[in-house]
């Protein structure tokens, strides 16, 4: 039997119900912000050089697909000028064929007609008959003429396309530069960090702080999420060995590998190549997608029990608080958060304590 406290969640609206979560969660994403600001210059200027080559990132990918779209759009005027010029060429020779079966049947047709005729009723059949061919060059001409605009507005079309791709073409290479300015401040703030790791100690020591952040951030989550609407679908341990896994490449890390200093990977790592796109494993809501120290920038769904947390990303197209489908989009792969090479970290999590990936998914492991 619900308690009072469980009824009275339940008659309140879903949607209030989500928005009081999501702006929990952004106030707990900002005091995570905080935290990093307070504790750790060299962090903060990591994730923010990291974040500008997301800004960037998205920027020129934004600006490719706008390039795309003009050039279907500047193909698609190209074909229907030319079609237009087939259809004009075409009446054009309609109409020559006719000019000239008039000019062999002689100049002044109908006065010529008038005085060879004797019989008034097929005078009068002819006068129709060639009533018809006069009406039918006008025609001709009158679809001549309207082909004739369609390609002139079809050229200006096509002028004005040629002209906002060039200017596309400009954007992409800008922000293709932008992105390079972003990469490098992104390693100037990597190698101040790695330079002030002077021991084995200090390297443990950094572990074990990250380790500690992720800790409590889902306990955290844990926390905001109490209250968050139910989503339908069926349970996630229901799916255990049926996933796909969210990108492909190689596990170079698996789960309780040692990483030293007693600590263990709660993962696994998957080496895969720079802007892959990552898919979520299962339907859920997004619970935090946001930069965190040692994970880059980081994107957690909340499966209801179960968590999956998808780590060094380069960039994130999902929002706390949103839903996502099994298998759609919500990353790509980056080396965020520190890594030397691309790759994607993945966690999966029963409340609070990690499992295993591996055996969530219908095929071995890479």
């Amino acid at each position: 039997m619900p308690t009072g406290a469980q009824a009275l969640a339940a008659d309140r609206d879903p949607e209030q119900q989500l928005g009081q979560v999501r702006e929990r969660i952004e106030e707990l994403q900002r005091s995570v912000r905080r935290d990093t600001d307070r504790r750790d210059t060299l962090s903060a200027q990591l994730r923010d050089a990291e974040e500008k080559v997301r800004e960037a990132r998205g920027r020129l990918s934004g600006v490719r697909e706008q390039l795309v779209a003009s050039d279907e759009r500047l193909t698609q005027l190209t074909a229907e000028r030319e079609r237009n010029e087939g259809i004009l060429r075409d009446q054009r020779a309609a109409l020559a064929r006719q000019l000239r079966a008039a000019y062999m049947s002689g100049r002044e047709e109908q006065i010529k007609l008038l005085l060879s005729q004797e019989d008034p009723a097929a005078f009068g059949r002819m006068l129709v008959y060639y009533s018809y061919l006069g009406r039918a060059r006008a025609g001709k001409i009158a679809e001549i003429e309207a082909a004739v605009a369609a390609i002139e507005q079809a050229a200006a079309q096509e002028a004005l396309e040629r002209d906002r791709l060039a200017v596309l073409e400009a954007d992409s290479r800008r922000e293709l530069s932008a992105v390079d300015t972003a990469r490098a401040e992104r390693g100037r703030a990597l190698r101040a960090m790695n330079a002030q790791i002077r021991s084995n100690s200090d390297t443990m020591a950094k572990l074990k702080r990250e380790a500690a952040a992720l800790e409590k951030l889902v306990a955290d989550l844990r926390r905001a999420l109490r209250d968050l609407p139910p989503g339908g679908g069926q349970a996630f341990d229901k799916v255990r060995g049926r996933l796909a896994w969210p990108v492909a490449g190689r596990i170079v890390a698996r789960y309780g590998q040692s990483r030293g200093g007693g600590l263990k990977w709660n993962g696994v790592l998957i080496e895969a190549g720079r802007g892959s796109e990552v898919r979520a494993l299962y339907e859920g809501r997004v619970a935090y997608s946001d930069w965190l120290p040692g994970l880059g920038l980081l994107m957690i769904i909340d499966h209801g029990g179960y968590m999956s947390l998808y780590a060094h990303n380069e960039q994130l197209y999902k929002s706390a608080g949103d839903r996502v489908e099994g298998g759609e989009v919500i990353a790509t792969v980056g080396d965020s958060g520190g890594r030397s090479k691309p790759g994607l970290y993945l966690e999966i999590r029963r409340g609070a304590a990690p499992v295993d990936p591996v055996p969530w998914f219908r095929r071995p492991a890479p």
